[in-house]
C-alpha cells in the first residue's frame, strides 16, 4: 500500500482535493466552482460536516501624528465615556466631516 509519505506534492494535492470534493465529486478545483456555479449548497446540506476556519480580518487604518497633551486629552475623555481612544477619535472626526459637508456644499 502506497504511504502518504511515499506520495509527490502533486498527488498529495489529488488526494487532499478528492477528500475536499466529497459533494461535487470533481477531479480539479475548477470542475469544483463550475459544479458549484450550477448548484445550491442548501441542496447538500445533510452531507455538510462541521469545519473549524482561522480568519484574520484587518481594517483599513491610517495613522496620524496627535501631539502628547492631545493625546492625554484624547484618553482621559476616552476612559470617562468607556470606550477606547481610537474609538473616540473616529467618532469626533465624523462629528467634524458631517458639521463641514452643509459648509463645503455652499461654496
Amino acid at each position: 500500500m502506497l504511504k502518504e509519505s511515499d506520495m509527490k506534492k502533486g498527488d498529495k494535492r489529488k488526494a487532499n482535493l478528492r477528500r475536499q470534493s466529497s459533494i461535487s465529486k470533481a477531479g480539479t478545483y475548477a470542475a469544483m466552482g463550475e459544479f458549484w456555479d450550477e448548484h445550491d449548497l442548501s441542496d447538500y446540506w445533510g452531507k455538510t460536516r462541521p469545519a473549524r476556519a482561522d480568519v484574520d480580518l484587518e481594517s483599513e487604518e491610517s495613522l496620524y501624528a496627535v501631539e502628547k497633551g492631545l493625546s492625554e486629552t484624547i484618553r482621559r475623555e476616552a476612559r470617562e465615556r468607556g470606550i477606547s481612544p481610537h474609538t473616540l477619535v473616529n467618532l469626533w472626526l465624523q462629528e467634524k466631516i458631517q458639521k463641514l459637508k452643509p459648509q463645503s456644499r455652499r461654496g
